[in-house]
C-alpha cells in the first residue's frame, strides 16, 4: 500500500515538475530568482523531448509500483500518461524537435516580458 501511494505522490511531482519546464518561465515575473531553477529546468525537458532519453523519475515510479505488487510500464512517463495529448498518433522526430521549439518558445515569450520590463526600470 504505501509503495503504490509513494508512486502514485511521484507521478503528482512528476507532472507539477512538467508543468513547471513548461510554464515556470512564467513565474519569473513575480519571483525573478526562479529562473535560476528554471532554466536547467527547461534544458532537462528539451534534452528528454529531443533525446529519447528517459527521466529518472519514470524507473524509480516503475519500481515503487513493482514493490506495491502494482505493473509497471515501459517508455516514458509523458508517453505514458499524457500520450493523447502531447505525443499524437504518427508522432515523428520532426514533431519532437516542433514541441521542443514550442517549449522553448513559450518560455522566450516569458523571459521576453521579463528583460523588457527588467529594462523599463
Amino acid at each position: 500500500m504505501i509503495w503504490s501511494l509513494l508512486a502514485d505522490v511521484l507521478v503528482v511531482v512528476h507532472f507539477t515538475f512538467t508543468a513547471f519546464v513548461i510554464f515556470g518561465g512564467f513565474l519569473t515575473w513575480r519571483w525573478r530568482w526562479t529562473a535560476l531553477v528554471h532554466l536547467p529546468a527547461l534544458a532537462w525537458g528539451c534534452w528528454v523531448e529531443v533525446s529519447a532519453t528517459i527521466c529518472p523519475l519514470t524507473p524509480l515510479e516503475n519500481h515503487l509500483r513493482d514493490l506495491g505488487g502494482e505493473a509497471g510500464y515501459s517508455g516514458g512517463f509523458l508517453a505514458h500518461y499524457l500520450v493523447a495529448v502531447l505525443y499524437p498518433p504518427g508522432l515523428t522526430w520532426h514533431i519532437q524537435w516542433v514541441l521542443a521549439g514550442l517549449l522553448v518558445g513559450i518560455n522566450a515569450v516569458a523571459y521576453g516580458r521579463l528583460l523588457v520590463h527588467s529594462r523599463s526600470r
